[in-house]
């Protein structure tokens, strides 16, 4: 036990740099933005959804079936919400765990406590775990590698204790005793092999293994001879236990497909370029070839990268492409190993055939003496077991069966790589029993050089997986496109705006057809106010994906910020229609939709076209999916009913607003608005002073208790309320220009005309700040720079008959003023 714990511990120090790691790629789906990790979201909602949160049925899913998964990282949640530390803690123990499971299997298998542990070792160190350790939605695979081995043990034991109640023919209570001990291994192997699957699908090709294990190695039939399991007696309880695992896949995979539903899921062309490829020969050639580049990815985990699609992996398109003969060599090689652990099968059979029948007295002239020993029988089975375990599991991501949304995924090498440790274990063992002893300690010491530059290669591994913008890095040789596109991201969210423009523009001069690095440029040029060249992004996007709904609603809210508010009206409209059919994130897709009617309402709304805003509103209300938060729709809704003069009505969906999250802001401002209308002032003052204590830095929060104080025409009250919105928002036109509003109202005139001024150069462009100004102005007495800027109000808008009678009288008393002045010389 000691041996499997200390590789459970060498397993697990290699990974804790991966500790203080923060999220990264697909954990942003899979774990940040997946509604089933909340604790308000139904837990029976997990067996209904797919790895990522969206519904199984739904055409866009990915029909990953992984519930237990989904469930381990809900715990998370609950113990720490989002914080990554216990989310990598699980993985690297869960590491541990497979681990020390492994290890005493290899044990077990090659008969040796040494061996194994240096097989475990391997097992623990080397590179290519990185990925499914490090990134913490690779925990899939650890929890199916986990299940993996506890039912394969568990067949083991199964197999042993079968076997035993049989030699119990005289002694019927330890025959009672080991069937009923067998019967308990064999469903709990089965059972483990069923939570292997719902950890990750390829975990039910452990029922393949324990097939191969029973007839290949427990019971030594040689392939020819097979099918006597199926009507000879002494085969009868082996008989029995294949067809138990048999019933059983059977059930567990119509079962998930029945939950998954009947269709198959979609990926986009850019996931899996091969499978979309119109000629035969070419994904014949690209798929046969993948094998071998894993194979090697195990053999020289050097380049190693978070994402191998798009053309990472160039499409094999013609047979002279050298990469075949790399196929050619690995099938070559796998035919020729399997031929041979086959043939000597055979040969073992044949011998303990012709000595059972012999009484140990066999000529031997025709068989290699050296096929007698156990050392070679175990070698044999032990290659039979690790080829099963190094082949089988990998074969659903081969794109055989059907096309997966990956080309190379580091991740799913997880458990075929003990298949793989397995033989080189078992080749190192084979070296050292041929070689002279003195050259032991030559092989002792590239063995730890092996495991050295593995754990090495493990942690400096490590080290591209602390952030996200280190990943990215680190595969921008390998898959520049995508590299690039997600760097961007990062350089954004840090506020580095020039570098991740640049990482954008690279992105797409290696793959212009991105959609998603167009719309995300398109963002980042909207946020800095390049409106024009984000609309043009925005375009881009939707040319390459028509029913990106974000982009549709982001290019509906740049036009509105540029004044092309028609065009705008049609982007929502047009955005209103888009259905999720297929797409992988309908959530996503339906929040923008709904976003995009709310906007519409919105704009309606800002135009006083009331009662087309309200019908903007209710179809959004109408159409709102349950996750989507309701709160802003019955708040904004409420605002226009308002406006419509609905007080009822519209006090009726403010208070829902309230109800859906008592602390939202917003509804508090406005519904105190429409009490101040009504004449329930002491209501209103209750609904501000609850936002102010929910939120007692936000300006807007000030502005409506001094508008608040202006109803109630408490004119110094709301001066001084405005004072506190200024000097927290100081860049705002309107809570400048209203503040300037109060403090003339509340007599404060030079006050007034100070923030007038302010007004004026935060909006240049608008004229009623003018002509307030010039009003001040004249009521301090200044009348010359009064006239100014009745001038310049008047310039902006011609038509203003207020300004012009104001002009006329300051004009009027500035004559006035110049003959009395004339007069008195």
């Amino acid at each position: 036990m000691f041996l499997p714990l200390a590789c459970a511990f060498v397993g697990s120090a290699v990974y804790l740099n991966t500790l203080s790691a923060d999220f990264a790629y697909d954990d942003s789906r899979a774990i940040q933005k997946n509604q089933d990790l909340l604790p308000e979201t139904p837990w029976q909602n997990i067996f209904m959804d797919d790895f990522w949160g969206t519904p199984l049925t739904h055409s866009g899913s990915h029909k990953s079936y992984r519930p237990l998964c989904v469930l381990s990282f809900r715990l998370n949640y609950l113990q720490g919400e989002l914080n990554p530390f216990w989310f990598h803690l699980t993985n690297v123990i869960m590491h541990g765990v497979v681990v020390a499971l492994f290890t005493s299997l290899s044990q077990f298998l090659l008969k040796s406590k040494k061996q194994g542990f240096l097989c475990g070792l391997m097992f623990a160190t080397h590179p290519i775990h990185t990925e499914a350790v490090a990134g913490i939605v690779g925990r899939a695979e650890i929890g199916a590698a986990m299940f993996f081995l506890l039912s394969f043990l568990m067949y083991i034991k199964y197999c042993q204790s079968r076997d035993a109640a049989w030699l119990q023919v005289h002694d019927p209570i330890s025959r009672r005793h080991f069937t009923a001990t067998a019967w308990r291994n064999l469903v709990l192997s089965l059972v483990c092999a069923a939570c292997s699957m719902l950890w990750k699908e390829q975990g039910i090709t452990v029922l393949a293994v324990n097939v191969v294990y029973d007839i290949l190695v427990w019971n030594k039939i040689p392939p020819l001879n097979i099918f006597q399991v199926f009507y000879k007696v002494k085969h009868r309880s082996l008989f029995l236990g294949l067809l138990c695992s048999a019933l059983w896949g059977i059930v567990v995979l119509t079962t998930r497909v029945s939950i998954m539903g009947s269709s198959p899921p979609e990926f986009a062309p850019a996931d899996n370029p091969a499978s979309n490829h119109s000629s035969v020969l070419t994904r014949s050639l690209t798929f046969n070839f993948l094998p071998a580049f894993n194979l090697w990815l195990l053999l020289n985990p050097y380049l190693l990268s978070f994402d191998w699609s798009m053309e990472a992996i160039p499409l094999i398109e013609n047979v002279q492409d050298f990469r075949n003969l790399a196929t050619v060599l690995m099938f070559i090689s796998l035919v020729v190993f399997t031929w041979y652990c086959l043939r000597q099968m055979h040969r073992n059979a044949d011998f303990q055939k012709l000595t059972k029948h012999s009484n140990g007295s066999v000529d031997l002239a025709h068989y290699d003496y050296r096929y007698k020993t156990c050392e070679q029988f175990k070698s044999v089975h032990v290659a039979i077991v690790a080829l099963s375990i190094l082949v089988l599991p990998f074969i659903p991501a081969t794109n055989i069966f059907f096309y997966v949304g990956f080309v190379v995924a580091e991740r799913i090498l997880y458990i075929p790589s003990m298949g793989y440790t397995l033989l080189v274990s078992l080749g190192i063992c084979v070296i050292h029993n041929n070689i002279k002893k003195s050259h032991h300690k030559y092989l002792h010491v590239s063995i730890s050089v092996l495991l050295v530059l593995f754990s090495v290669r493990t942690v400096l591994r490590n080290q591209d997986w602390q952030t996200e913008e280190s990943l990215y890095r680190s595969g921008i040789k390998i898959n520049p496109p995508k590299a690039w596109g997600n760097l961007a991201n990062i350089l954004k969210s840090q506020g580095n705006i020039e570098e991740a423009e640049t990482a954008y523009r690279k992105a797409l001069e290696y793959r212009s057809n991105m959609a998603d690095v167009h719309y995300n440029l398109g963002v980042l040029l909207q946020e800095i106010d390049r409106f024009e060249e984000a609309i043009v992004c925005y375009h881009n996007a939707i040319r390459y994906r028509p029913r990106l709904a974000m982009a549709h609603l982001n290019l509906g809210l740049t036009l509105v910020a540029v004044g092309r508010d028609d065009d705008a009206e049609r982007v929502y409209l047009h955005a209103a229609t888009l259905d999720d059919t297929g797409l992988k994130d309908p959530k996503t897709h339906n929040n923008a939709v709904i976003s995009a009617l709310y906007n519409l309402g919105r704009l309606k709304h800002d135009q006083k076209k009331y009662e087309e805003a309200v019908e903007a509103f209710k179809e959004s209300i109408r159409r709102r999916p349950d996750y989507y938060p309701p709160q802003s729709l019955y708040n904004m809704l409420g605002d226009s009913l308002s406006k419509l003069g609905q007080y009822k009505e519209a006090e009726s969906w403010f208070l829902k607003s309230l109800s859906v999250k008592s602390d939202h802001v917003p509804a508090y401002l406005t519904y105190a608005h429409l009490l101040d209308i009504t004449g329930r002032h002491t209501e209103a003052t209750d609904m501000l002073n609850k936002a102010l204590d929910l939120e007692p830095e936000n300006a807007g929060v000030y502005q409506h208790y001094g508008q608040h104080f202006a109803e109630i025409a408490k004119f110094k009250e709301a001066a001084d309320m405005y004072r506190k919105a200024i000097k927290l928002r100081p860049d705002d036109f309107e809570i400048m220009f209203n503040g300037a509003n109060a403090h003339r109202q509340a007599g404060l005139n030079a006050d007034a005309e100070m923030y007038y001024w302010k007004a004026v150069m935060l909006s240049p462009e608008e004229p009623n700040a003018y002509m307030n100004l010039g009003a001040m102005l004249h009521v301090n007495g200044k009348l010359l720079e009064a006239e100014l800027q009745y001038t310049r109000a008047l310039k902006l808008k011609p038509d203003d008959q207020m300004t012009k009678d104001n002009l006329r009288k300051v004009r009027t008393m500035i004559n006035r003023s110049k003959q009395k002045n004339n007069s008195g010389n």
